[in-house]
């Protein structure tokens, strides 16, 4: 455990990232599965689901949890998946 104040600060700042992270990337993740779910199970609310997993996957590549290529690439196959 650190002593110095600022340390300290530090490490409060940086588990609350960790967790806001943390969500972020589970809420990416679950928008994806329930547009794989819907999509397999043959709903009527692909489209917007497809819709908010794009979305959920832009926010997480704005807030730098994923990277660029990676954004692409799950929306390219997302998009695949839609098509199909």
């Amino acid at each position: 455990m650190p002593i110095i104040k600022s340390a300290i600060e530090r490490v409060r700042v940086n588990e609350k990232a960790a967790a806001r992270n943390a969500s972020q990337m589970s809420a990416m993740r679950t928008a994806i599965k329930k547009f794989d779910k819907a999509k397999l199970a043959g709903a009527d609310n692909v489209e917007d689901l497809y819709k908010q997993a794009v979305s959920a996957i832009d926010r997480a590549h704005s807030k730098g949890l994923i990277k660029a290529n990676k954004a692409a690439r799950d929306k390219s196959r997302l998009a695949a998946r839609l098509a199909k």
